[in-house]
């Protein structure tokens, strides 16, 4: 059974960011920035997920793919030309099961998705093996 959580998303132009990676990130779009300030503000994780065309500059919910990323924010800076740079940090996969109507950011609900190993893939061990 997956945990549904409620956390602001951020659309990506340029990128795809997977679980486990680090990455700075400059954000420009006002709606893109109230989703961090949201993040920030409650102590959330966000979603980071991939636009279908990344020419798009005011997305709408179909112009969003529905696998992302759940990421936490690890700094966030504000530049003194209006954007802000962001270092976030995957954690895990997520997938948007709805939208939430709300005025200043895509609001959604996520489902986590669960880690799997592929057959023939090493994975270490949880205890230490003498």
């Amino acid at each position: 059974m997956s945990e549904t959580l409620l956390v602001p998303l951020l659309p990506l132009r340029d990128i795809v960011v997977f679980p486990h990676m680090v990455v700075p990130l400059f954000v420009g779009r006002e709606k893109s920035i109230a989703a961090l300030d949201e993040a920030v503000n409650k102590e959330k994780d966000i979603l980071l997920t991939a636009q279908v065309n990344p020419k798009t500059n005011d997305p709408r919910e179909e112009d969003i793919y529905k696998i992302g990323t759940l990421a936490s924010i690890i700094q966030l800076l504000r530049l003194p030309d209006g954007t802000v740079k962001v270092l976030v940090e995957g954690k895990k996969r997520g997938e948007i099961k709805q939208y939430i109507p709300n005025e200043n950011f895509f609001l959604v609900e996520v489902d986590a998705v669960p880690e799997e190993t592929p057959p023939g893939v090493w994975k270490k061990p949880s205890a230490n093996i003498i």
